[in-house]
């Protein structure tokens, strides 16, 4: 539990006097581009998937503030009073900037509660508050998530014991007509999404979306490919590109700013917004929407009418395959840098020791996602704090993971791939 020099929030008990019904149960099949179907991953731990969504997406910004209001309230009463005080952060407190990761929960404390710790209720309407924030789509990627890390926690060599944990914490008063923060992850996973109720917005920078494997069998014998939607939106905006474009975005600088770092966002060489017809915009949208869009339709369509203002001047730059076929090559690397979007896609290059027989745990299978916002990171309600190694990596471009005194997890090598490609030395991030 993270309580040095912070300001927990304190509910009264009135405010947690709602009660709601908990919605069970909810990823995906294939390679190489083909249309999947998605199916639910059930497994053990956190039992992400264990809860579908299985009702309508909110069509607009309000429903889904005032859906998640209620989630959280439903949530919260299900607590002890001492449970309260752990899941409850001020809106300003620092904490928010320095507790989400690409590391495991071993080496960089996450806030709030950790699922593991609850009942199958609380757990169950813990869930229930995801469900209320994110769109269908995204909600399976999530799970999916989820259910990759129990995978490996179940299967790989990885003797890292925080696979398949996951926390979620609140900053601010959920139940007032103030802003608060959902804020929910483990190993791959981050999730920071700002609700602003006054000012009827919600944004998810920043966010962290990572996946290995790529693939998966979970416990019902189903295939789960969490990132097959990220990959398809990339390739087809990829695909529609002239030879000139490819060449051009391909010859770029593919960046990465990590969790906890200030960052300065420089964009580098690539393809600009400027350089993209009608068609190919919209096709990049599309592309951003797995970041941006997590919500619902009217939450989204502004994050991107926000981000299309600007797309002349964002750069997009891209290495590795070119062509969205898993058997082969080692993944691919993107970035996508503007004024009112980053967006950092890396294959790692290196399982980090959690390696499964048969299973790709490297490069395709091994995927660390980055997406800001250099106008509005956590709405601006605070200052984001500089990197500090533990926070995404070291700031000095090291190869030796990021971790304590140079020390890595049992099974992975100094250098096996924790650095992503191209990265310049001030923004590097050692991932894990």
């Amino acid at each position: 539990m993270l309580t040095a020099k912070t300001k927990k929030l304190t509910l009264g008990a009135a405010s947690l006097a709602l009660a709601a019904s908990m919605i069970l149960t909810g990823c995906a099949a294939a390679s190489g581009g083909a249309t999947t179907t998605t199916t639910t991953s059930t497994s053990s731990s956190t039992a992400a998937s264990s809860y579908s969504s299985d009702s309508d997406d909110a069509a607009t910004t309000s429903e889904t503030i005032s859906s998640v209001s209620t989630a959280v309230e439903s949530f919260l009463a299900t607590l002890s009073d001492e449970q309260r005080e752990t899941v409850l952060y001020a809106y300003d407190d620092e904490t928010k900037t320095t507790s989400w990761s690409n590391f495991p929960a071993t080496f960089v404390e996450r806030a709030g509660l950790n699922l593991n710790d609850l009942t199958s209720e609380q757990r169950a309407a813990a869930m229930a508050v995801l469900e209320a924030l994110l769109s269908d789509e995204a909600y399976e990627t999530i799970t999916g998530i989820m259910g990759g890390d129990e995978y490996l926690l179940e299967n790989s060599s990885s003797t890292e014991t925080s696979l398949g944990q996951y926390y979620i914490a609140f900053f601010g008063d959920p139940t007032s007509d103030d802003a608060f923060e959902v804020q929910f992850g483990g190993h791959h996973l981050g999730i920071n999404a700002t609700l602003e109720v006054t000012e009827n917005a919600i944004t998810f920078a920043p966010t962290h979306l990572g996946v290995q494997p790529a693939v998966y069998t979970d416990s019902e014998g189903n295939e789960v490919q969490p990132f097959d939607g990220i990959y398809t939106d990339a390739f087809a905006f990829f695909d529609s590109l002239t030879d000139e474009q490819q060449a051009t975005l391909t010859s770029g600088d593919v960046s990465m700013c990590a969790p906890g770092d200030t960052c300065d966002f420089s964009t580098g060489d690539g393809l600009t917004g400027a350089d993209l017809t009608d068609e190919q915009r919209e096709l990049l949208l599309d592309l951003i929407a797995n970041w941006a869009g997590m919500a619902d339709e009217e939450t989204t369509a502004d994050a991107l009418a926000k981000i299309e203002a600007t797309l002349e001047d964002t750069v997009i730059a891209w290495s590795g395959e070119t062509s969205y076929d898993m058997s082969t090559g080692d993944g691919i690397s993107f970035s996508i840098s503007g004024p009112n979007v980053y967006i950092a896609f890396q294959a790692q290059q290196g399982s980090a020791g959690a390696d499964v027989d048969g299973v790709s745990t490297s490069g395709w299978g091994h995927v660390h996602t980055i997406y800001r916002d250099p106008s509005n990171d956590y709405a601006n309600s605070v200052t984001q704090q500089a990197a500090s190694g533990m926070s995404g990596g070291p700031a000095d471009g090291s190869s030796d993971g990021g971790f304590p005194g140079g020390d890595l997890p049992d099974g992975a090598a100094p250098g096996d791939g924790e650095m992503p490609t191209d990265a310049p030395a001030d923004d590097a991030t050692a991932t894990e």
